[in-house]
Formats: C-alpha cells, sequence, structure tokens
C-alpha cells in the first residue's frame, strides 16, 4: 500500500462522518472523490522522487482538514468538541 493512501482515507472518513454528524446526510461523493484522490496519489509516488510530495500532501490535507472551517459547517475539531462534550478554547 502506498504511504499516501492510509492520511488520504482517513481524510474521506472524517469528512464523511463531520457532513453526517452535522446533519448534511450521507454525501456519497466525498468517498468518491477520496478514492479518487487516493489513486492519484498513490500513481504520484511512483514517480521517482515523489513518494515524499505525494505523502506529504496526504498529511497537509488531513491536518488542514482537521481544522478548517469550509461552506459553514463546522471543522471536524469542532464537531469532536460538541460530539464528546470536551471544553477548549
Amino acid at each position: 500500500m502506498a504511504a499516501s493512501t492510509g492520511p488520504i482515507l482517513a481524510v474521506g472518513v472524517i469528512e464523511f462522518g463531520n457532513d453526517y454528524l452535522n446533519g448534511r446526510g450521507l454525501q456519497f461523493r466525498v468517498l468518491l472523490a477520496t478514492g479518487v484522490a487516493a489513486g492519484g496519489l498513490a500513481l504520484l509516488e511512483h514517480v521517482p522522487g515523489m513518494e515524499p510530495v505525494a505523502t506529504g500532501i496526504a498529511w497537509i490535507a488531513l491536518v488542514t482538514l482537521m481544522f478548517t472551517r469550509m461552506g459553514g459547517k463546522p471543522s471536524p475539531a469542532d464537531t469532536l468538541r460538541k460530539v464528546t462534550g470536551l471544553l477548549w478554547t
């Protein structure tokens, strides 16, 4: 398995769950986009010298997703805080 596959699949699963928990229903296009992104990054890793780049892109996508509010919905970190009842500022 490519080194970028784990983080990019985590991005898709977290986004899918965040949409569901925030009342947007089941967004299957997120899963499709995740599969395309995982395949693209896996192909990019096969280019000589590009493995660290593809892995870096996947990890940057994961960190960015966790803390960015997009489209008027809370970030996954905000949703996690709401679901668990943890309070931090």
